[in-house]
């Protein structure tokens, strides 16, 4: 099955619904960064939030995700857009294993306390962002505390990820659940109800639940229809200017001091592992750029 997202509403217009399977998107993610199988799922349930997150903006416009926490794993960035595409990385991402008493993986205590920071890359506008404390590190219930916290729309997420014993990625997904202004009691009692029975949503992507599937769960007894449906795809868009930008932000005093040792400036990006050589002559350049730009 390819990886896909679907966005849908309620026929009555009280419920607005996504759901995704991310699982390929997942360990591509895992194989860039060699992950480890506690880290695999902190940043596979963030990549999938992100995803629902992503598809609610307009084309052209980008949602990052950030989580800091105290605990081992440091810091999570996302990053999605409207088209499906996400990219993302651990900080730490050789975390040891451990368990919860279920003997499921421990994302909570890998991420600690924090916050979540939710920024929006608007088209022609100032960005958006809007910060939480993190509740439980579980990243569905802390990112369905922003919704309602933050952006005031009443929402349930769950993300899911099952790491296989070779520590591939077995399933991966998430739902994301708001409630429409016009929402009835009667509504929320049903849709409450129905979230309730999902026990394992990693174990149902893993037994064949499409996201159809679980939209037909989470919506029981609502009519609804899909608006509209997408693969997503792990991507990264860095080029050479853009991580010239990221080398200019390193300083001048220690550009000049890599170029003496190295004889020049290598950048690597933290999301797909690609690096980008500047000779001698190329940081000399963006530093005076640079210089011209900050007394202009």
């Amino acid at each position: 099955m390819e990886d896909y997202l679907i966005r849908a509403i309620t026929t009555n217009k009280e419920i607005r619904a996504l759901a995704v399977n991310s699982t390929k998107t997942v360990e591509e993610a895992r194989k860039i960064h060699n992950t480890t199988p506690l880290a695999t799922a902190a940043l596979g349930r963030v990549m999938s939030g992100g995803l629902l997150m992503g598809s609610l903006v307009k084309s052209g416009e980008e949602t990052s995700l950030s989580i800091r926490g105290d605990g081992p794993i440091k810091k999570i960035l996302v990053e999605a857009n409207q088209k499906g595409e996400v990219r993302g990385y651990v900080a730490n991402p050789k975390l040891p294993l451990k368990l919860t008493k279920s003997k499921k993986l421990d994302v909570a205590s890998a991420i600690g306390k924090g916050e979540l920071v939710v920024r929006k890359n608007y088209f022609m506008k100032e960005p958006y962002e809007g910060k939480v404390k993190l509740i439980s590190g579980e990243i569905g219930d802390d990112l369905s505390y922003y919704f309602t916290k933050s952006e005031q729309t009443p929402s349930s997420v769950g993300v899911g990820v099952l790491v296989d014993k070779d520590k591939s990625v077995k399933a991966a997904g998430g739902f994301l659940i708001q409630l429409l202004p016009e929402a009835s009691d009667e509504t929320i009692d049903k849709l409450e109800n129905n979230i309730g029975k999902i026990n394992s949503l990693s174990r149902l992507i893993e037994e064949g639940t499409t996201p159809e599937d679980l939209l037909d769960l989470l919506l029981e007894g609502f009519d609804y229809r899909i608006m509209a449906e997408k693969n997503v795809e792990y991507k990264c868009g860095c080029n050479r200017e853009q991580v010239k930008g990221v080398m200019i932000s390193l300083g001048e005093d220690e550009l000049r001091e890599t170029l003496e040792e190295e004889g020049k400036v290598e950048i690597k990006c933290h999301f797909c592992k690609s690096k980008y050589e500047f000779n001698e002559k190329e940081v000399e350049e963006a530093i005076k750029n640079s210089n011209k730009k900050q007394e202009g």
